[in-house]
């Protein structure tokens, strides 16, 4: 009988994993039988305590550091995971960086900041992650993107640029990378909610975000974790280029009769 846990033998490195939406993904990947490198840039403690837990399940996971704005450190990372895990199957292109700034006030810095990290960083660790994937036959890289990509909002001029260009980018390696056995897909979220939302917006409440929502609830990391793995294990090997919308609903609604 074969093993129900999806990602069962693989080897998969998600980047920014140390908080959030990606230290989700890195558990549910284990939970679902692979072993994982985590990397986080910042958040130290939230990475080993995900591979302590990983660990105590009877896992095998590592956390790394890495300045994913330096191609140096990208391809060092990527080198450093497909060394502790024994080669590379799955890369989650999760970390980035999120900044509100107003159009006309955007400096060259800010702007390189969130280029260099959230769609340079993606696209060296996916390039250098190749070398290992093939090495393995092929296998899997999920870009995270969002909604940001799609429609607009005040304030996000930067961000939403590097979240078009993330899913752009995906279509185009999706299909020049699937003759040789590696898929590339993306995942979008929308309103998901994870700790530092409490912490970074004053007066946060998640019922604000549950009235806004068709589903009536904002997103939780695991939400956006089910998605990677299907996108990541073998069930989706005719999903070519594509990025899967997880908003519970915010894209679809039409926003007028709300205003």
């Amino acid at each position: 009988m074969t093993s129900s846990r999806k990602l069962e033998g693989k080897l998969a490195l998600v980047t920014g994993s140390g908080a959030g939406i990606g230290r989700e993904v890195a558990l549910e990947f284990a939970r679902q039988g692979a072993a994982v490198a985590l990397h986080y840039a910042n958040s130290r403690a939230g990475a080993e305590s995900a591979v302590n837990e990983i660990v105590a399940a009877g896992g095998r996971a590592v956390a790394l550091k890495a300045d994913l704005g330096q191609v140096s450190e990208c391809v060092r990372l990527v080198d450093e995971a497909a060394a502790f895990l024994g080669g590379l199957d799955i890369l989650v292109n999760n970390a980035g960086i999120t900044e509100v700034w107003t159009f006309l006030e955007v400096t060259p810095e800010q702007f390189d900041q969130l280029y260099h990290v959230n769609i340079r960083g993606q696209f060296f660790c996916a390039q250098r992650a190749v070398h290992y994937l093939l090495q393995r036959g092929g296998g899997a890289i999920v870009n995270m993107t969002s909604v940001h990509g799609f429609a607009g909002m005040k304030g996000h001029a930067v961000y939403a640029g590097t979240k078009g260009a993330i899913i752009a980018w995906t279509r185009e390696i999706g299909i020049e990378l699937a003759p040789r056995n590696i898929r590339v897909n993306a995942v979008a979220p929308g309103w998901i909610e994870v700790p530092s939302h409490y912490t970074k917006y004053e007066g946060y409440d998640t019922r604000d975000g549950a009235r806004q929502i068709p589903r009536g609830r904002v997103g939780q990391p695991i939400d956006v974790a089910k998605a990677c793995v299907y996108l990541a294990s073998d069930d989706a090997d005719f999903v070519i280029g594509q990025t899967w919308i997880v908003d519970g609903g915010t894209l679809a609604l039409m926003t007028l009769g709300n205003l």
